[in-house]
């Protein structure tokens, strides 16, 4: 396997290199489009989209694609590619230098490989964490080829917990760390794998803004928490993964979970309870047609 995962990391640094060099010089020029989900989407998206997925089949042609974009069902194949063309397209759009690429690598439906670049922050994280795959290769964490750990400090007013724009509700309460909302997702994990935050929630991720870190956060010390029931991964083939949010809790070890926990399970309740909703909704209309 150590050749396999040279080559891995070798094709994440020059293809996440190519897309920056095409994103850089757009950075802050280019008008959005919302999509309906609310996000926001630009021809540059779709561009480092079609040229990360081209150069996947190129080089791993029996490897599957799951993207942002365009591929939202799960395919059969052991492994598979899970691609965030840009993670932040508002901050990209708006000129906020503070967006990236992501680029995760599953085996059998779960991430054991993380590579994500953040072009104008100077900043390139990967890691490695098998979990019980049984496969076998690299370990840790990095950034910028250095290893990285979670800290092992307590919460304070003088530590981070980062916050997305939809979990702005925990304010409501007083909160054992200082607050900050960057906007991407991958980089507030990202935070917590190097140290720099004890914690993160974010509120509606989809899975390719956290498939690349996934594995990052967890091969530095970290604990990833699914604030619904059942785990996250792995991803099961055939399902349409496009509109399906995955409310999470990101610590820096694991006894902070009994301390941060707590203060955001609202935010998966929430989610279920819309879920219910949505699902007898679709009950209700699929009765309704039938009749």
């Amino acid at each position: 396997m150590e050749q396999f995962w040279r080559d891995i990391f070798d094709f994440c640094t020059q293809i996440t290199a190519q897309v920056s060099d095409y994103l850089v010089p757009q950075f802050g020029t280019l008008q959005a489009v919302r999509k309906p989900d609310g996000s926001l989407v630009t021809q540059a998206d779709q561009w480092s989209d079609r040229t990360i997925r081209e150069a996947i089949a190129h080089q791993f042609p029996d490897h599957g694609i799951l993207s942002e974009e365009t591929l939202h069902i799960f395919p059969a194949a052991d492994w598979c590619w899970v691609i965030d063309p840009i993670d932040g397209t508002t901050n990209f759009t708006r000129g906020i230098p503070v967006w990236g690429i992501s680029l995760g690598l599953l085996y059998r439906g779960t991430p054991v490989f993380g590579f994500i670049h953040f072009p104008q922050l100077r900043q390139t994280f990967h890691g490695y964490w098998y979990g019980d795959s049984g496969l076998t290769g690299p370990t840790g964490a990095y950034l910028n080829g250095e290893a990285i750990q979670t800290s092992q400090d307590e919460p304070s007013q003088n530590h981070l917990f980062n916050l997305c724009a939809r979990s702005t509700d925990i304010l409501k309460a007083p909160f054992p760390c200082k607050i900050r909302m960057i906007g991407v997702a991958s980089y507030n994990i990202s935070l917590v794998a190097c140290g720099a935050a004890l914690g993160g929630v974010e509120a509606t991720p989809k899975i390719w803004d956290i498939a690349g870190v996934w594995p990052l956060v967890q091969a530095a010390g970290g604990g990833f928490i699914s604030l619904e029931p059942g785990p996250v991964f792995p991803l099961q083939v055939g399902v349409d993964y496009g509109d399906r949010p995955f409310p999470c809790l990101t610590v820096s070890r694991g006894e902070l979970v009994e301390v941060f926990r707590p203060l955001v399970q609202f935010i998966g309740d929430r989610y279920a309870s819309a879920d219910r909703y949505a699902s007898a909704d679709r009950v209700v209309a699929d009765q309704n047609s039938q009749s």
